[in-house]
């Protein structure tokens, strides 16, 4: 019931607002929370419009997704793959079990999380090209009108490339298309391959954009140049790429830092090996922390330095991977024969002797295991450290790990896991080893040797080691170089794609890497039939050749309709 002294409020504001009536004078006041033409059509305007295409980089920001459309692909691209387990416990994300497994179904809540963030960004990257389109030259001149354009494109072109190749058939949406006051306007059939439109954005970027930009994190001519030959890459258009990653070597001024290391670390950022980076930052003013590297926020250890996550742990697999031989080169056909020592059902309290025979330097920057530093937090403990050994296996991520001496400063307040290191999407040891791939295809395998020689001198060179902290090795690290000329082309190959998994652990690659080379149906049934004895979830595991690409999110499936008929249709096997 509604008291008197409400009522009289109600009857006084219909009188005010009839007296109003009287005049047009309150038909001006402008909405509140919304940006008007005349703010957007500016120059800043429009680049605040294309720092938000920018922000979708990390894929948090479009709704409520975080780690299920994580820029670094950990799930999809390391947990799929042969990387690593899901890790924590089983009920726990039961979502990301399942693609584990490769029990993967169309309505699996993290595939539509993915979509959202992807098509999220391409509707942004569209809005700056509209933008730009409305704004007057007085704003803007032709020099810097070419290079927003060039950089929308090329953040339109990524997007685009992740959809590709997370489900192969997705619609390609430009600004022509997009309309954003008609919601059919998007809803495009996925029946053309869209690698054309994806190279066209790309071209465009490496064509207009400068070789270097002066704020971090912004694209660059090589940046553009980098993202086009991996796409080439993906078709096994191996002589345009190479011409693309030549210019890159000889022009673009990279170099391989020296320490591995320092490609993961905040300190590190946009170092002189970066080529592209998604930026992260923290204590910035943004509440919660939320431009921190959020879409990793599971992936910590379950004690020692954080309290949460114990997701995202490395697979004995991998682990045994870096195993080499008496002249420190890897053991290209039987690394999996037998297991890299660890500490499964060990008591941290109790007595364990590390692993004893060569490694790869690269695996202790890469894998938290007993007995090992991790980072500057002292040895890692073991079990201690991890929520459910039994299940998700003896070991921790790492690449992602905070420093203890960059809390406060390069870490969120209030959540260190919440930190400013960045994830290096494009690097110039990528370049190399590409480059490697393509010299084996249509090129020279000796300098397809060289390029991969480059890589190792780094991760054999002692300043990058992990140290204990008497200052001697960690770990008994023998890393040599490929000292007989190549002739057999097929294992030239084998070296070189064997060297990136070694060189990109656990970032997100490996998955697509092995779809892109037309192997990932061998090699993974071949992991789980070991790993199996291991990890017992994965005894009914089975990858099918249809579960290359993953299906189209079932909701989106229905969204797309228009007058009852779904413009989307699902991969085949789904």
């Amino acid at each position: 019931m509604i008291t008197m002294i409400t009522r009289k409020t109600i009857y006084t504001a219909i009188l005010l607002l009839l007296c109003a009536a009287c005049s047009n004078s309150f038909l001006d006041l402008k909405p509140k929370g919304v940006l008007l033409p005349e703010q957007l059509y500016t120059n800043s305007g429009v680049n605040a419009v294309l720092i938000g295409a920018y922000s979708l980089l990390d894929g948090v920001g479009a709704g409520n997704t975080t780690y299920q459309s994580s820029g670094d692909n950990w799930v999809y691209g390391s947990v799929a793959a042969d990387d690593a387990y899901k890790g924590t416990t089983s009920g726990d994300q039961p979502a990301i079990s399942l693609i584990e497994t490769y029990q993967i179904l169309a309505d699996n809540d993290y595939f539509r999380g993915k979509w959202r963030a992807v098509y999220d960004g391409i509707a942004r990257s569209n809005d700056v090209i509209q933008a730009l389109a409305k704004t007057p030259a007085t704003e803007i001149d032709d020099a810097e009108r070419t290079r927003i354009t060039a950089e929308a494109r090329f953040l339109r072109g990524h997007y685009h490339f992740e959809a590709k190749k997370m489900w192969n058939h997705v619609p390609y949406i430009d600004e022509k298309v997009y309309n954003p006051e008609d919601a059919n306007s998007t809803k495009v059939p996925n029946d053309k391959d869209i690698w054309p439109n994806i190279e066209a954005d790309l071209q465009f970027a490496y064509e207009n954009l400068p070789h270097r930009q002066t704020q971090p994190g912004r694209a660059s001519k090589w940046a553009a140049a980098a993202m086009l030959a991996k796409a080439k890459l993906f078709q096994q258009k191996y002589a345009e790429a190479k011409t693309l990653l030549d210019l890159i070597v000889s022009q673009g001024g990279y170099v391989l830092v020296d320490r591995y290391a320092d490609n993961f670390r905040a300190q590190a950022n946009n170092n002189a090996e970066s080529v592209f980076e998604v930026e992260h930052s923290v204590n910035d003013g943004a509440p919660g922390g939320e431009n921190g590297n959020q879409g990793a926020t599971l992936n910590y250890p379950y004690g020692g330095p954080t309290t949460c996550c114990g997701f995202f742990q490395p697979s004995q697999n991998l682990v045994n991977a870096f195993k080499t031989d008496a002249n420190g080169l890897p053991l290209l056909d039987n690394f999996n024969a037998d297991d890299v020592t660890n500490d499964q059902g060990i008591e941290s309290k109790d007595p364990f002797t590390p692993y004893a025979g060569t490694l790869d330097s690269r695996l202790d920057w890469t894998v938290g295991r007993r007995g090992i530093p991790y980072l500057d937090h002292g040895l890692h403990p073991g079990k201690a450290w991890i929520r459910d050994q039994a299940y998700a296996g003896p070991y921790s991520p790492k690449k992602n790990m905070f420093y203890k001496v960059d809390i406060g400063s390069a870490t969120f307040a209030n959540n260190p896991r919440q930190n400013a290191n960045n994830y290096r999407m494009l690097r110039y040891s990528h370049v190399l080893l590409w480059l490697a791939e393509c010299e084996i295809e249509i090129g020279s395998l000796e300098r397809a040797r060289e390029l991969v020689n480059m890589i190792r001198t780094r991760a054999a060179n002692p300043v990058g080691f992990v140290k204990l902290p008497d200052g001697t090795n960690a770990a008994n690290y023998k890393v040599g170089l490929y000292n007989t000329t190549w002739t057999d082309k097929a294992l030239a190959r084998k070296a070189v794609r064997f060297e990136e998994r070694l060189e990109f652990a656990m970032e997100g690659h490996r998955f697509f890497d092995l779809v892109r080379w037309g192997i990932a149906p061998d090699v993974l049934n071949t992991y789980i039939a070991q790993e199996k004895s291991k990890r017992t979830y994965l005894n009914n595991a089975a990858f099918k050749a249809t579960n290359i690409y993953y299906p189209i999110p079932l909701q989106e499936i229905v969204n797309s309709s228009i007058s009852g008929t779904a413009t989307l249709k699902q991969n085949d096997g789904y």
